[in-house]
């Protein structure tokens, strides 16, 4: 894990950039992260995840089935 202070990664912002290419930098402030510079592929495939379903289709189709079936049920307690 490379970690980098904020004033090096303001100085060195170049050096910064060409290391998140290699892996995560840690930019921390009074030794505290405060920010982690990623390459845009690692972006790229975080982004993928965070997209797709948290629940399996299977799952989300029986729950999709379940509120047809008792939708009046539903509506009642709603109100």
């Amino acid at each position: 894990m490379a970690t980098m202070t904020a004033t090096e990664a303001k100085n060195r912002f170049g050096q910064l950039l060409e290391m998140a290419q290699a892996e995560p930098v840690h930019v921390q402030k009074d030794g505290r992260d405060v920010g982690v510079m990623i390459s845009p592929e690692q972006y790229r495939q975080l982004s993928a995840l965070a997209a797709k379903p948290k629940v399996r289709p299977v799952i989300e189709a029986l729950l999709a089935e379940s509120i047809e079936k008792r939708r009046s049920l539903y509506e009642a307690l709603a109100k």
